[in-house]
């Protein structure tokens, strides 16, 4: 009967058990699954089996330790129950012993448990210290290897951890005897006054190496003037934690000696000793700050500034730009805008907003598709660079018409195609010129073709499809029909038994799963579609770039993910904040390719002299694979990610100065341009920064154009213009950055000015007002930088959007150089009254005739005509005969040219 009982209350434990952990099995399992699809079961395994040996090893260690110590404990003469005043109880309190063991022991099990799962989630940090390369660089002051800060000290936690285990054991030691026995006499327990004097000791062992690795610390932190170890941390507060660790160590061999010979003399003259080392160390500091240093600052911390600010710029990569300096003493002509045509034809009139909003209304095609956003890169058009703009129609499951569980998981399960154009071309209706189109995407260019425009994997794709089932799986709308499809790839977990079926069922909580006769056996389910969640689920050790991108390549989509290696422990180097986390050291080591159609993903290392990420290549030796295996036609849509290069250019607004007194004084820094709400007349309502933009220009000194990301500086609290920043893109010159610093004598206009210029402008404010009183919005476009030559030019520009539409239309472009100002319908146009002479360079030759036919293009002139003479009429009804002549002469124009 007993056995029976037994049995069953074992029974009912492990179903318990079960059932309770069925989600985290289920989980398991699953995720073993996709790890294995996706080819990372390595990157699934590792960290588990290092999970489980950190885990049971800590937590066995910590049951030894701590149940070592309370059965001593508990040995001890004297009840702790006789610690406790009578007067709580009313009566003196006994308990069993055997009680007392018990609920001891599960406490102490408990706690190991604890300390166990704490040090199992830190896995990473625990295989990178073991796992660490060497920076083969060293601090200025310790001559330590970089490493170390970076890996080693991982050794503190374990300290703080080791700490809280002997605080833990002290406590549960007091809790059976104190040390003191309830007696007249009021001695030690000589084996209580071992044991406790064993414990303090280990327990100031571990202060004492904790006070040695805070050392390190003060060599990234903020003292005085900069980030890292200053005058008085190294001269003053070095010594006293020096002298503190000796202490603390002296005090801690005395109390070992203390618990075996009971003499408590020298354990008082330690501690006295301690005491008065955490007062000096408590006021000599500021006070020898205040009367040594600060009288004398700068030339005490000049040595720890250039510390600083040589550490600074090797953590963030600023120690290999390359700066240039620029005259601009020759005046642009007609001569150098023809020569850098292939620029001013790159220029980007289309702002991604705007261009979205207008992607959404005349290529969404359908309610259920959507863009999410617009991707810029550049391909080669007709043996020509030309910078597109480019965004995947993505599938809003929550917007389809008929939402059904079939429809959702089995019928609708990708998005279809892109949409694409160049940055500059417009049509006569202001409306983007799109170089691939409509569903299935066209193009009549050779390199934007694509053979499989399904998008499974993208942005959106937030929830788990089934394809290869038995219902038909929409492809793209034809007319009135459909056009269906079965997905041909390889990726995708088969649901191929039973268990799999029922798993996935309980997984995605869908009993339709389960019970639905449209899945059979040759289906395969798709999860983690989402391509920022895909990512990280592979390596969450690595931070992503904010924009992911979509190119188009060996007529197929990818996804391109920019990823960082980062830290906050780089000594002397002063941190910046990225994406909310602090850090002071970046490198873009990775670059991850993603298939929009069957979601292969692809780890490529691009710094191979990382140590952090040579690191992780150690703990995963396949997971990373190098450059020389990524595609060549990949290869060159890579391109400099912006949230790297907005901290560099950031932190180098300070950093550029590297004269130490400069820097203490910041005579020279810059900042980056901001743009308000009153100079963008828009619908932004606080101060902006701007943001560093992609173009293809040609650099200053250089023989052709290129695709780069830029910046531009201005001095701190003035407007004027001083440098700009250049991250390079292409072949071999990929990564490498160039500063172009103008003269500090000569005035270049900056963006304030010049968007402050702008608005004052008769011509630009009469037109604006004019189209805002006839019920449109004018909506300005960001302000862009375009460096020719030596010199800039600034453009801007002009969208009108009617009231009741939602399509912004390009309808002018504002030019602005120097004193000059034009606003014209076209860039070329805009050039041209600036530098008196007709410009071609996005001469419709060669770019527009494949897309606009000769038909086409009289029903636009017509159009244009149509709309000058409407326009026309309306200006001589309110009697601006001015406006009214020059209607009249551009609808004459427009005549003559047919």
């Amino acid at each position: 009967m007993k056995n029976t009982r037994l049995i069953s209350g074992i029974g009912f434990v492990v179903i318990f058990i079960l059932f309770s952990s069925l989600s985290t099995i289920i989980s398991f399992v699953t995720d073993l699954w996709w790890f294995s699809e996706v080819g990372q079961t390595e990157v699934f395994v590792k960290p588990l089996i290092t999970k489980i040996i950190i885990g049971l090893t800590t937590t066995i260690i910590a049951t030894f330790f701590l149940l070592t110590n309370f059965l001593l404990a508990v040995r001890s003469k004297t009840s702790w129950t006789a610690l406790i005043p009578a007067a709580l109880f009313g009566q003196p309190v006994n308990l069993d012993s055997r009680i007392l063991k018990k609920l001891g022991i599960i406490v102490c099990v408990t706690l190991s448990l604890v300390i166990g799962l704490i040090t199992a989630i830190n896995w990473q940090e625990i295989l990178k210290f073991f796992s660490g390369v060497s920076f083969g660089e060293y601090d200025p002051i310790f001559k330590k290897d970089i490493a170390f800060y970076i890996f080693s000290l991982i050794s503190s936690a374990i300290i703080y951890f080791l700490k809280g285990s002997l605080n833990i054991t002290g406590f549960l030691s007091k809790l059976e005897i104190p040390g003191l026995k309830l007696s007249q006499k009021n001695k030690t327990e000589p084996q209580a006054q071992i044991h406790l004097g064993i414990l303090l000791f280990l327990f100031l062992i571990t202060t004492a190496f904790d006070t040695y690795l805070s050392l390190f610390k003060l060599l990234s932190t903020q003292n005085g003037p900069i980030f890292g170890a200053a005058y008085t941390n190294v001269f003053i507060m070095v010594p006293i934690l020096k002298i503190s660790i000796g202490v603390t160590v002296l005090i801690a061999i005395l109390t070992l000696f203390w618990g075996i010979s009971g003499k408590f003399t020298p354990l008082i003259v330690a501690i006295s000793l301690y005491t008065i080392i955490g007062i000096v160390s408590a006021l000599v500091p500021s006070l020898f700050q205040k009367l040594v240093v600060a009288p004398n600052e700068l030339v005490k911390e000049t040595p720890f500034i250039k510390n600083n600010i040589a550490a600074t710029r090797r953590a963030y990569g600023l120690n290999k730009i390359e700066e240039r300096e620029i005259t601009a003493d020759k005046p642009l002509t007609s001569s150098d805008i023809a020569a850098n045509s292939l620029t001013v034809k790159n220029v980007r009139l289309w702002d991604r907003e705007q261009l979205l909003s207008t992607f959404s209304q005349i290529q969404e095609i359908r309610t259920y598709y959507e863009f999410i956003s617009v991707d810029n890169d550049r391909y080669m058009i007709n043996d020509e660079i030309r910078q597109i703009m480019l965004s995947p129609r993505e599938l809003a499951s929550e917007s389809l018409p008929n939402k059904s569980w079939i429809n959702e998981k089995l019928s609708f399960t990708h998005g279809y195609g892109v949409a694409a154009g160049p940055v500059n071309l417009v049509t006569a209706e202001g409306l983007p010129v799109l170089f691939v189109k409509d569903l299935p995407p066209k193009s009549e260019f050779e390199q934007l073709n694509i053979n499989h425009p399904e998008i499974y994997y993208g942005e959106k794709t937030n929830d788990y499809v089934i394809v290869n089932s038995k219902s038909k799986e929409f492809d793209y709308p034809k007319g009135d029909e459909n056009v269906y499809t079965t997905y041909q790839g390889k990726r995708g977990v088969k649901i191929d038994s039973f268990l799999k079926r029922l798993f996935f069922a309980f997984k995605f909580n869908s009993l339709n799963l389960f019970l639905s006769n449209d899945v059979t056996t040759d289906s395969r389910i798709l999860y983690h579609r989402n391509i920022k969640e895909r990512v990280e689920k592979i390596v969450p050790f690595l931070t992503l770039d904010h924009d992911p991108y979509a190119v188009v390549a060996n007529k197929k989509i990818y996804w391109i993910y920019d990823a960082y290696t980062k830290t906050d422990n780089y000594p002397y180097s002063q941190p910046q904040t990225l994406n909310g986390e602090s850090i002071n050291y970046i490198r873009n080591s990775v670059k991850i390719v993603i298939d929009a159609y069957d979601g292969s993903i692809n780890f490529y290392q691009v710094d191979t002299k990382d140590p952090i990420i040579q690191t992780y290549a150690k703990i995963f030796p396949n997971l990373f694979q190098p450059m020389s295996k990524m595609p060549i036609n990949l290869i060159s849509h890579l391109r400099y990610p912006e949230d790297i290069f907005s901290l560099q250019t950031a932190i180098y607004t300070t950093y550029h100065m590297d004269d130490p007194q400069i820097f203490y004084n910041k005579e020279d820094q810059w900042e980056i341009p901001t743009i308000s709400e009153e100079q963008k007349q828009d619908a932004t309502s606080e101060v902006q920064q701007m943001a560093p933009r992609h173009m293809i220009m040609k650099l200053p000194d250089e023989k052709k154009e290129e695709y780069i990301l830029m910046l531009p500086f201005t001095p701190r609290s003035k407007d004027n213009l001083s440098a700009w920043m250049v991250a390079r893109n292409d072949g071999n010159n990929y990564g490498k950055l160039i500063v172009y610093r103008f003269p500090k004598q000569k005035l270049i206009y900056g963006p304030k000015q010049v968007i402050g210029r702008i608005n004052q402008d008769a011509e630009v404010s009469r037109q604006i007002s004019l189209w805002d009183q006839r019920g449109s919005q004018v909506i300005q476009g960001p302000l862009l930088v375009i460096p020719i030559e030596e010199s800039l030019i600034y453009v801007r520009p002009l969208y009108l959007k009617a009231e009741t539409g939602k399509i912004p239309e390009l309808k002018r472009v504002i030019v602005a150089y120097e004193n000059k100002i034009a606003m014209e319908e076209t860039l070329e146009m805009a050039l041209s009254k600036i530098f008196g002479t007709a410009q071609t360079p996005s001469d419709p030759d060669d770019i527009n005739k494949p897309i606009l036919s000769t038909d086409q293009q009289t029903n636009d002139l017509f159009k244009q005509a149509q709309q000058l003479y409407d326009e026309a009429i309306s200006f001589q009804k309110e009697g601006n005969w001015a406006l009214y002549g020059d209607t009249i002469k551009k609808l004459g124009e427009i005549l003559k040219s047919r």
